[in-house]
Parts: C-alpha cells; structure tokens; sequence
C-alpha cells in the first residue's frame, strides 16, 4: 500500500472545504429560489463526494507516476482518468435517475473542484505572505 504524500493531503483537504463553502452557497441558493427540499442535500452530498474522491484519486495517481518511466506514467494517468471519469460518469447518472436526488444538485458540485484550483494561486499566495 502506498503512503500517501502529505501535499496530496493537503490539496485534498483544500478542495474538501472550498467544495463545502460552494456546496453551503447552494444550498442557500435553493432556498432562496425556494426550490429546497431533501433532494438538494442528497443530491449535494453525492455529487461532492464524488467531486472530493475523484480528485483525491487523481493525486494518488499523480504519486504513482512521478516514480515510473514516462511511457508507463502516461498509461497509468490515462487508464486513471478512464476509470475516474466512468465513475464519475456513473455517480451523476445515477443521481439524475434516482427520485432521491435533485439532478442540479447533482451535476453543479462535479464543477466545484475546478472553481477551486483556480482560486487555489490567490489563496496561496496570500497565505505564504501572512506565514513568510
């Protein structure tokens, strides 16, 4: 089993909770459309579980690669992102098919990481000025 590097944790972490504060921002956003019930926190909940473990995978699958040749790192992060995309894939059908799960609610989070890594520079920089 692979020990997993603390700046994977660490990332994972950040997107966790930028996730988290755009999921909370939703959420506020059914209810003053006044379009919240069940389904909305459900389909959230899916929907970012799979955002958070899909980039937490991506990180693992980044550690592995750095330590191989370059042509077995390239079929490593392509089969990964196969299976991670297929997973996703089929964690949003599901969350449109079930009645269980509200389908905006389930497809807005999926962006939620990209939001994220890109305000990931401006936080950082801020950051490393108040620590330096």
């Amino acid at each position: 089993m692979i020990k997993v590097n603390d700046t994977i944790k660490k990332e994972t972490e950040y997107i966790a909770y930028f996730c988290l504060i755009l999921s909370v921002l939703m959420q506020l956003v059914f209810i003053f459309l006044k379009k919240w019930d069940y389904t909305v926190i459900t389909g959230n909940l899916l929907s970012y579980t799979l955002a958070v473990l899909n980039f937490y995978f991506m990180g693992i699958t980044v550690q592995k690669a750095v330590t191989m040749d370059e042509n077995d790192a390239r079929k490593l992060m392509k089969s990964s992102q196969g299976l991670r995309s297929a997973g996703l894939f089929l964690g949003l059908v599901i969350g449109v098919v079930v009645p269980c799960f509200n389908t905006v609610a389930v497809i807005v989070p999926v962006f939620f990481p990209r939001i994220a890594v890109s305000f990931r520079p401006l936080i950082k920089d801020k950051k490393e000025v108040i620590d330096g």
